[in-house]
């Protein structure tokens, strides 16, 4: 059954959390989909992946490029799972949606907006009311705390 993990985020923004946890999902051999709402989104995530650490970067790609399904990350607005994914991580209120065949989904939703608190809400409810495993994690002086 998918596992279903909210990160409450409340010292860094989504995109400096973000290439962390991609790290940990390829060190596990999973493959990744991120999903966003908007199309500006993918493309600065696109460029931030390159570049976000001088000594590495996180390989990817963007849904509709040729090779997507060969990606180890993709990037998408799409629900469709191109890459075969385990790990589904959702971003700027992106819907949860189908989330069956991904071994793990990841709602990343930053703790300081009123309208990410209230969709993470509802998205929580959603999720619990599908029978899903619930997780949150909230950010922490250092690192990250299970709260539930």
């Amino acid at each position: 059954m998918t596992e279903v993990w909210f990160y409450h985020l409340e010292r860094h923004g989504p995109e400096q959390v973000l290439p962390e946890l991609l790290e940990k999902t390829l060190a596990r051999g999973w493959r990744a989909l991120v999903r966003a709402v908007a199309a500006e989104r993918i493309q600065r995530l696109d460029e931030w992946l390159w570049t976000y650490r001088d000594e590495s970067f996180l390989p990817h790609g963007l849904a509709g490029e040729p090779q997507a399904g060969r990606q180890p990350i993709l990037l998408t607005t799409e629900a469709e799972n191109l890459n075969a994914a385990q790990a589904l991580f959702l971003m700027d209120g992106a819907e949860l949606g189908e989330v069956e065949g991904y071994a793990r989904c990841v709602v990343l939703f930053d703790g300081r907006d009123e309208a990410a608190l209230v969709k993470a809400r509802s998205q929580w409810s959603q999720a619990k009311s599908r029978g899903y495993a619930c997780s949150y994690w909230r950010q922490a002086a250092r690192g990250w705390e299970k709260q539930g």
